[in-house]
């Protein structure tokens, strides 16, 4: 890859913009209103608005390894709150990814250094799910369904948080879970059970 090729790109892309509205930057420029908060994987195979069909403006994107949503990652976490508490979204969308690379790491019997303790989360959904996962024969498919099962408990972390339960309460906010499957391209909701989550683990996380 040639860098300079990237700035030539931001060129014709600044034109193609400009050549359809005029005023393209300078209403970007006034400030954002997204509606969605997207926490993603980094995997540069999947880019959030280009895979919704958004563009800027319409989305606030949080990105990491494995989609984690951890309670003492001060990122992730300022992400959630600026978002909820700040910009009012009413969607939080955790979409993770077939063929995800950090969620095969994670089952891998290898010392990864710095990435170790960030895996061990996924090695604890795992541990939550193993009766079911250890029952599926398929490796591809076991991996598959890690994926989705660890989407699912990052969503639950969402839930977990006093911002998102104050929004849930005082505007409706919702929280999904989906994944990308980069094999087709196409999105699937998981269909997360929100409120059946958040009734099931008020006792315990209730914060507000």
């Amino acid at each position: 890859m040639k860098l300079n090729n990237v700035f030539k790109n931001n060129e014709a892309w600044i034109q193609d913009k400009l050549s359809s509205d005029g005023k393209y930057f300078e209403n970007l420029g006034k400030g954002q209103s997204p509606e969605l908060l997207y926490i993603g994987c980094s995997d540069s195979r999947v880019t959030a608005e280009d895979l919704m069909g958004m563009g800027p403006g319409d989305v606030f994107v949080h990105r990491n390894i494995a989609n984690m949503v951890i309670s003492i990652d001060l990122n992730v976490m300022s992400v959630v709150n600026y978002a909820v508490e700040h910009l009012k979204v009413n969607h939080v969308v955790v979409c993770g990814h077939y063929a995800c690379g950090g969620v095969k790491a994670a089952m891998q019997s290898a010392d990864l250094g710095i990435l170790n303790p960030w895996l061990r989360n996924i090695r604890d959904v795992y541990r939550l799910h193993k009766t079911e996962l250890n029952a599926i024969e398929n490796e591809d498919k076991r991996y598959d369904r890690l994926v989705e099962l660890n989407v699912q408990e990052q969503c639950v972390n969402l839930i977990k948080t006093a911002a998102v339960q104050k929004a849930a309460r005082d505007r409706n906010l919702k929280v999904h879970g989906w994944v990308f499957d980069v094999h087709s391209g196409k999105l699937i909701d998981l269909k997360i059970d929100f409120d059946g989550i958040l009734n099931n683990i008020m006792e315990i996380y209730h914060l507000d």
